[in-house]
């Protein structure tokens, strides 16, 4: 028997990568104002956040892109919700108050309420989230015409109601 030192080598990720703490802090805040403007709800947004970060952790070490991998747990996630709860629309007024001395932007908040699950989605992200057509069309699982066209109507409509 030899007395060296037995080596193991233990392969270390890759150091540039964030760590699952440095995900959490980065995106936890955008990602329940996403779900809050969603679902109508901050408390079910909080819900919804802590269940997808409890399944990225799970798998973190499998997930190249953490934030996106979030951004569409978090979306499919509002629209199970949704399902739940049957019509969001009936819901909405649980979503936390806004200032009233600013009415022109109370009445656009509650016109985007009131349109159809996935004109809001797409409305919320395109102009809340700040993504392409082609990145909400991967965070919906449909097609860039079909975001394309989601958003047409739900301008249309919006302006329609901003008109009246």
């Amino acid at each position: 028997m030899t007395d060296e030192p037995i080596v193991v080598e233990v392969e270390v990720g890759d150091a540039s990568r964030p760590g699952f703490d440095d995900v959490y802090a980065a995106e936890h805040a955008a990602l329940v104002r996403l779900a809050a403007l969603l679902l109508g709800s901050s408390t079910a947004a909080e819900d919804v956040v802590h269940d997808a970060f409890a399944k990225l952790h799970q798998r973190f070490g499998a997930v190249h892109n953490p934030a996106g991998w979030l951004r569409t747990a978090v979306v499919r996630a509002c629209a199970n919700e949704r399902r739940r709860w049957g019509v969001a629309r009936r819901h909405a007024h649980r979503l936390a108050p806004i200032d009233q001395a600013d009415e022109a932007v109370h009445e656009l908040v509650a016109s985007v309420r009131r349109l159809p699950p996935r004109q809001r989605a797409v409305v919320v992200l395109r102009f809340y989230a700040d993504l392409t057509e082609a990145d909400i069309a991967v965070t919906l699982g449909v097609r860039v015409g079909t975001v394309k066209s989601s958003l047409h109507r739900a301008l249309a409509h919006l302006r329609a109601e901003v008109e009246r």
